[in-house]
C-alpha cells in the first residue's frame, strides 16, 4: 500500500509539469507569431507631415545693428513752485501738443496777478497827476512865471511816473506768466510715460521732472557703416537716385518692416577709432512697432529683389545620386531631385526641381517611398506678417500665408501634439494592441 501511494504522487507531479510546459509553449508561440491584426496594420498607409515652400527675397543685403531713438523727446519740468492739484492724463497714453497735463495750486499766483494790477492802476494815477503838473509848469515856464528848477522837478516827476507805469505793466506780465505756468501743457505730441509726481506733492520750479513725452511717429534709427560701405552707397545713390536703395528692419520678435528711407543724414565726420560713420534714418511708425531705446537689425540692399524658393532642411535627403525631397500629390509620395543653393537659417535655397505649390514631407520621410500612398497632414508655418511702410503708399500689413487645407486628411491644429509625431502613432499602437487582444 505504501509503494502504490508513492507512484501515484510521482505520476501527478510529472503530469502537472507536462501541462505547464505545454501551456508555456502555446503562450510563447502566441507572442512570437504576428497576429492578423498586426499584419493588417503593417499594410496601412504611412503617416507623414508635409509643409509648403516659402518664397523669399535672397538678394544681397548689408546687415547692421540699429538703435531706435526718438526724434523729439521732452522732460516735463515745472516753471513755478507749488502743490500739484490735478493730474489730467492717463499714464502711457498718447497726448497731443497743448493738452493739459498738470495743474499746480493757483491761488497764490492769482493773488499776485491782482496785486500787480492794483500797482499798475496806482502807477497810472500817479502818471496822470505828474503829467498835469508837468504841462502846467511848462506853460508857466514859457511865460516866465515859474523858475527853471520848478520846471525841471515837474519834468523829472513826469518821466519817473511813466517809468513806474512801464515797470508795473512788466510786473503784471510776469505775474500772469507765472499764473499761466500753473497749467502745464504738453509741448509736443507723443506718448507720455509714468507720472513721476502725483496729486498733493510739492514741486519746485526747474528742479523736478514731472513726466516724459516721446515722439514715436516719425522715428529715427541710428546705425554705423564703414567708410568703404558709405562711399559705395553714396556713389550708388548719385548714379541711380535715392529710390535705388531699400531697407528692411527686423524687430526683436522676428517681424520684418519693409520701408524706404523717409529722410536720412549722416554724421559730419568719420570715427577715427572704428573707421565708421553714423547714419540716421527716419521711418514712418504708424503701427508703433519701433520703440525708442530698442535695438533692431537693419538690412540695406538694392531696390530690385531676387526671390527664390526655400525648403526646410528636414525635408532634404541625400543618396549617391545627389539631393532629393519627397513631395505629396493627390495622396501619392513622389521623389524630386533638387539643386540647392545657400543656407538661410533652418532652410535651404532651391535653385531647381520644385514648384512654389509643392508640398514636401518634413517628418516621416523614411517611411515614404516613391509612388506609395501616404496619409499626409499639412502643417502651416506660423509667420509674423511683413509690414510695408513705403512712403509712396499708405502703411499696410500684408496678408500672411493662407489657411491650411489638408491633403487626404483633415486639417491639423498647429498647437496639437501631432506636430511632434507622437499622438498619431500612439493611437495606431493602441488600436493594434486592442485588435490583438480581441
Amino acid at each position: 500500500m505504501k509503494v502504490g501511494k508513492v507512484s501515484n504522487r510521482r505520476i501527478l507531479k510529472q503530469t502537472a509539469v507536462l501541462l505547464l510546459c505545454v501551456g508555456a509553449g502555446w503562450y510563447l508561440k502566441g507572442k512570437m507569431t504576428p497576429s492578423m491584426s498586426g499584419m493588417a496594420g503593417m499594410n496601412r498607409e504611412a503617416f507623414v507631415l508635409i509643409q509648403g515652400l516659402e518664397e523669399a527675397d535672397i538678394s544681397a543685403k548689408q546687415s547692421y545693428i540699429g538703435h531706435v531713438e526718438a526724434i523729439k523727446s521732452v522732460n516735463v519740468i515745472p516753471q513755478v513752485s507749488g502743490y500739484v492739484e490735478k493730474v489730467l492724463f492717463q499714464e502711457g497714453s498718447f497726448v497731443e501738443e497743448g493738452d493739459i497735463l498738470f495743474i499746480i495750486e493757483q491761488k497764490k499766483y492769482q493773488a499776485t496777478v491782482e496785486l500787480r494790477k492794483a500797482e499798475l492802476e496806482s502807477a497810472k494815477a500817479n502818471l496822470v497827476r505828474a503829467e498835469r503838473d508837468y504841462k502846467r509848469q511848462s506853460q508857466l515856464s514859457k511865460q516866465n512865471y515859474a523858475s527853471k528848477a520848478t520846471f525841471d522837478t515837474a519834468e523829472s516827476n513826469y518821466l519817473q511816473a511813466k517809468a513806474a507805469v512801464a515797470q508795473a505793466e512788466a510786473n503784471l506780465d510776469l505775474a500772469e506768466i507765472d499764473l499761466g505756468y500753473t497749467v502745464i501743457k504738453a509741448p509736443i505730441s507723443g506718448y507720455i510715460g509714468k507720472a513721476l509726481v502725483t496729486e498733493g506733492n510739492y514741486v519746485s520750479s526747474s528742479a523736478q521732472n514731472l513726466a516724459r513725452i516721446v515722439q514715436t511717429n516719425p522715428i529715427r534709427v541710428a546705425f554705423s557703416v564703414s567708410d568703404k560701405e558709405y562711399l559705395t552707397s553714396k556713389i550708388l545713390r548719385q548714379q541711380n537716385g535715392e529710390g535705388s536703395i531699400r531697407s528692411e528692419i527686423i524687430l526683436p520678435n522676428g517681424q520684418t518692416i519693409e520701408n524706404h528711407f523717409k529722410s536720412r543724414f549722416t554724421d559730419n565726420e568719420i570715427n577715427t577709432d572704428t573707421a565708421t560713420i553714423a547714419v540716421y534714418a527716419e521711418y514712418k511708425n504708424d503701427e508703433g512697432l519701433l520703440i525708442p531705446g530698442n535695438y533692431v537689425d537693419v538690412k540695406i540692399g538694392p531696390k530690385e529683389t531676387q526671390r527664390s524658393l526655400l525648403v526646410p532642411q528636414s525635408a532634404v535627403a541625400q543618396d549617391e545620386h545627389g539631393n532629393y525631397v519627397m513631395i505629396v500629390k493627390d495622396g501619392i509620395a513622389e521623389e524630386r531631385r533638387v539643386t540647392l543653393g545657400e543656407t538661410i537659417g533652418t532652410k535651404q535655397v532651391v535653385r531647381s526641381g520644385l514648384n512654389k505649390d509643392d508640398k514636401v514631407i518634413i517628418q516621416g520621410l523614411q517611411k515614404a517611398s516613391n509612388g506609395a500612398k501616404v496619409n499626409a497632414q499639412l502643417i502651416v508655418e506660423e509667420k509674423l506678417p511683413t509690414i510695408n511702410a513705403d512712403d509712396d503708399e499708405p502703411t499696410k500689413v500684408e496678408e500672411s500665408h493662407p489657411v491650411a487645407t489638408a491633403i487626404q486628411a483633415q486639417e491639423v491644429d498647429v498647437d496639437s501634439p501631432v506636430i511632434n509625431n507622437t499622438v498619431g502613432f500612439e493611437q495606431e499602437t493602441e488600436e493594434e494592441q486592442t485588435q490583438a487582444e480581441e
